[in-house]
């Protein structure tokens, strides 16, 4: 029914926004994603998802067409819901997701909200071959790509970290830029992050 909407953000909820199009106020239930990306910003554009049920009506919107094309990806697959579709994209991007689950990552993967070893098993198996090439890392650099994908997932265990010390993931990545590659291990990295994230 709705491809998108844009308008002014004149509310913002832990899972969810208000957005006003021409007076008319739009309840969005999105991801930690999306929020973090509109953080500051009055006017944005949402590209959304209609989910009608029998008692309710609930508008779901993403900041870009990745993650609504993963969100719908999601709820492709078997007890997999808006709600917990919603939840997998607040704790992992599209592309680091999409990596993931081509990696098999099942230890990874049910660190996400709402998904357990099962759930992401079968997330793995039946979105495996589904996955657009333009979100997957290059694969045809042999060792290098084992070593990137060793990286990706100490990041990502650093930003889950970082966020449940209250950083947002904007800090945490920049934080790890600042880091640079080297040879550090996870809990360095950790506290290397907070030394830059307290200066």
């Amino acid at each position: 029914m709705f491809d998108y909407l844009r308008g002014e953000i004149v509310k913002k909820d832990l899972n969810s926004l208000t957005v006003d199009v021409h007076g008319i106020g739009y309840k969005i239930h999105t991801t930690a994603q999306t929020l973090e990306s509109l953080r500051g910003v009055n006017e944005g554009t949402l590209f959304t998802h209609l989910n009608l049920r029998e008692d309710e009506v609930i508008l779901y919107g993403f900041s870009t067409e990745e993650e609504l094309a993963m969100f719908h990806q999601l709820r492709s697959v078997s007890k997999i819901g808006s709600k917990v579709a919603c939840g997998i994209l607040s704790h992992y991007s599209p592309k680091e997701l999409a990596n993931l689950i081509q990696k098999g990552a099942v230890s990874m993967i049910s660190k996400a909200p709402g998904v357990g070893k099962k759930t992401a098993e079968r997330m793995i198996v039946e979105l495996k071959d589904k996955i657009p090439q333009g979100l997957l890392m290059d694969q045809s650099q042999g060792e290098l790509s084992t070593d990137m994908n060793k990286d990706m997932d100490e990041d990502l265990e650093v930003l889950q970290a970082l966020s449940s010390l209250g950083y947002s993931r904007q800090e945490g990545e920049k934080a790890l830029k600042i880091i640079g590659v080297n040879e550090l291990t996870l809990n360095q990295k950790i506290k290397e992050a907070l030394k830059v994230l307290m200066r």
